[in-house]
């Protein structure tokens, strides 16, 4: 019986059970489409990224001896849109059954079982062989639970897993070294140079844009930096563990303008377009700990560790719980524009205005200056998290709605009422002072609360308090922070949000 199976831009999983013999009653379906590269406007690094390794897996795929059906961006007979394309070479074929591995997004899974119950062939959806849990797994194990708290999901994953366990107990004697992971970096230990692929992508650039995408940021597409190949990915992931896994978690909160990766791996792009699988990246982290845990400590293997097999499983599963009612979750009532200086870097906030320059120049930043430069300055601005989805979503290399919205509108814009958090990650410039150097060569004084060199982030922060009182003032975890705010001086707290006022009005003045 002839057969077509669907390969999704993210579905690029080398090991999967689907190519482990050819045979020519299938025939593989892959497309660029101006479906996926408009729905949000993409960093050009990101678009450029997912169409080479598409590329790239699509010819390890014809080496392997497997028929495929590829349309590029700018192919005249590329329909651009999935329901269009497959109905197409469903024709083109004559295969009377169609296949697919289930996405990982709510938007493309709707669309392919609405346009699959509409087929007269037989029709399957198998796993894409990736992740540790399945869609369900984590609404089973909360099943019943007063709180979903992802350091009991953690746990059980790493007993389930076998992961950094000493028998029945965690290695090193605890489960979690968070406390040992917000070092601040001071030019040392010197931070070695990742050795990248640097390949010449001009000519996909041109694909681009004689196909007419339009994107953000910025790329340099003849020394492209990225890995798009599964050899590419391990040779990043045998680096890191080589020269970066022994400062990671120290310093992975840290802050720095002239350093934007730190000793972060650099691997989330490979991973969530499954070019390398979470285990694989895991287990070799984990094999570099038990063979030199004299070079290697615990504290720096277990923050890697829960990133992966902790924090990024957790996300997906509260995404297929919660959505699609997630993602118009707005809890806190937020209306505001995103402000301009998101999309140019162009402001006086020196901490915005590398975190943000950063992100157009490389399509990354790490959590911290996602969650709290960025993030922390859109949920004090009021700004509405349908707006803030997008803009994350769009300019990170890594960003696919499974793990933006949630990371986004629940863990960082405090969207969802505490679902994910269980208080808004917000903080004056005190915090940003404290992790990193943005502060040291700001135009602003992060210390003045008031007056035109005072750094906006204290009036916005108790300006958010004030404001927020009446969602918020009950939180356990805000107690002593509105005890600080109910103890402040009548005008001082008026004079406060009047210079809030300001900057809300017109943000990009500052």
């Amino acid at each position: 019986m002839k057969t077509l199976r669907l390969i999704l831009g993210d579905q690029l999983n080398y090991k999967h059970s689907w190519y482990t013999k050819t045979d020519d009653q299938i025939c593989y379906l892959m497309a660029e489409m101006r479906q996926e590269t408009d729905y949000v406007r993409h960093h050009i690094q990101k678009v450029i990224a997912f169409f080479d390794a598409m590329r790239k897996f699509a010819d390890h795929l014809k080496s392997e001896g497997h028929e495929l059906r590829y349309f590029h961006i700018d192919d005249s007979d590329n329909p651009q849109e999935l329901p269009a394309l497959i109905h197409q070479v469903l024709e083109e074929t004559g295969a009377e059954k169609f296949e697919y591995q289930l996405p990982d997004e709510y938007r493309l899974d709707q669309q392919l079982k609405e346009f699959t119950d509409g087929l007269d062939i037989e029709v399957s959806a198998v796993d894409t062989e990736h992740f540790y849990t399945s869609r369900e797994e984590l609404a089973e194990f909360f099943k019943g639970k007063k709180q979903i708290l992802m350091e009991s999901f953690y746990r059980m994953m790493r007993e389930k897993h076998g992961v950094l366990m000493d028998g029945e107990q965690p290695a090193g004697g605890q489960w979690n070294y968070d406390k040992e992971n917000r070092k601040k970096w001071k030019g040392s230990p010197e931070i070695p140079e990742v050795p990248m692929p640097n390949k010449d992508l001009s000519e996909l650039e041109g694909d681009l844009k004689d196909a007419g995408v339009k994107t953000i940021g910025k790329v340099t597409a003849s020394e492209f930096p990225w890995p798009t190949t599964r050899q590419e990915g391990l040779d990043l992931l045998e680096f890191f563990c080589s020269s970066l896994l022994p400062h990671f978690g120290d310093y992975q909160d840290a802050l720095h303008t002239d350093e934007p990766f730190l000793f972060h791996s650099r691997l989330s792009f490979a991973l969530n377009s499954k070019l390398i699988s979470p285990s694989e990246v895991v287990d070799r982290v984990e094999a570099v700990y038990r063979t030199d845990k004299d070079r290697v400590d615990i504290s720096q293997v277990e923050g890697f560790i829960r990133q992966i097999l902790g924090w990024r499983e957790y996300m997906r599963g509260i995404y297929w719980m919660e959505m699609p009612e997630y993602a118009d979750k707005n809890e806190l009532d937020n209306h505001n524009a995103l402000p301009d200086f998101f999309w140019t870097g162009e402001t006086k906030m020196n901490c915005l205005k590398s975190a943000i320059t950063q992100s157009l120049e490389h399509a990354y930043a790490h959590h911290i200056q996602r969650l709290m430069i960025t993030g922390n300055f859109a949920l004090l601005a009021g700004v509405h998290p349908d707006e803030v989805d997008a803009w994350y979503l769009g300019i990170y290399i890594d960003a696919l709605q499974w793990v933006e919205i949630t990371n986004t509108r629940g863990m960082s814009q405090y969207a969802d009422g505490g679902l994910l958090a269980t208080k808004p990650y917000v903080s004056s410039a005190n915090y940003i002072n404290k992790m990193g150097n943005y502060c040291s060569s700001c135009s602003y004084d992060h210390k003045a609360k008031l007056g035109e060199n005072a750094c906006p982030f204290n009036a916005l922060y108790w300006n958010f308090l004030a404001e927020k009182q009446d969602k918020l003032g009950n939180n356990p975890r805000m107690g002593m922070m509105y005890s600080l705010l109910n103890r402040k001086d009548k005008e001082e707290l008026k004079s406060l949000r009047q210079r809030a006022a300001a900057i809300l009005e017109n943000p990009d003045n500052f």
